[in-house]
């Protein structure tokens, strides 16, 4: 009952360092229009349909273990680590790191909309216009929210104690259904990992007879 033994929990925490790369599209594609006559507003409501908006929704309803947005497990039913960890998901501290992460959100959309005169450039959607600019820029918010709830998640999960694990309750396959939100296709299926520590083999040879014992045998046989 090793939490570290979970790869879905290894795979989230890599899917995290993903985060500054998304943060540098998201100044690339505001790059692609001057902004408006109310930059700010137009940040505001941006922040509100792309971050807060699914934000609300894996408050309710945190982001499965085995789902990675664009595929999730292809077992129907969880096992018995898995179901135990779900039930560990979302103590306050992880629902408190994912609010400021949220909210963190909107000044740093704020600095890539102005750092975005720099990119216009090498901008994917140069001269789209503002509004296409913007609409790209809330879409991309959704997956970072994602993103960052599983990152914290996975962090939490991966430092609990194997006693921990076992005194939980874990959730059944219906709730995890029915609480969790599960997006992606059905197609991957991840190993359990082992983490064993085998020491050197030491080959330890028989103690050799003494010449006395030998003798000693010798004349046990004579006589």
């Amino acid at each position: 009952m090793n939490p570290r033994s979970e790869a879905w929990l290894w795979v989230q925490l890599i899917a995290g360092a993903a985060l500054p790369a998304e943060l540098v599209l998201l100044v690339l594609l505001l790059g692609g229009a001057d902004p408006g006559p109310l930059p700010a507003l137009e940040r505001l409501l941006s922040w509100a349909l792309g971050a807060v908006a699914p934000a609300l929704l894996l408050w309710q309803r945190p982001a499965d273990l085995r789902s990675l947005l664009v595929l999730r497990a292809a077992d129907r039913e969880p096992t018995e680590l898995q179901a135990r960890l779900a039930a560990e998901q979302q103590p306050i501290s992880v629902r408190v790191l994912f609010a400021v992460g949220v909210v963190a959100l909107l000044p740093l959309l704020d600095w890539a909309d102005r750092a975005a005169a720099l990119a216009t450039t090498l901008s994917p959607l140069q001269n789209a216009g503002r509004l296409s600019a913007l609409l790209a820029g809330t879409a991309l918010l959704a997956p970072m929210v994602w993103q960052w709830q599983q990152l914290v998640q996975a962090i939490w999960l991966l430092t609990r104690s194997t006693d921990q694990l076992v005194a939980t309750t874990p959730l059944s396959g219906d709730a995890l259904r029915h609480q969790r939100t599960q997006l992606g296709l059905p197609l991957l299926r991840l190993p359990v990992l082992r983490f064993e520590s085998a020491g050197p083999t030491v080959a330890v040879e028989p103690e050799q007879t003494t010449e006395q014992d030998q003798g000693s045998d010798l004349d046990q046989q004579v006589s």
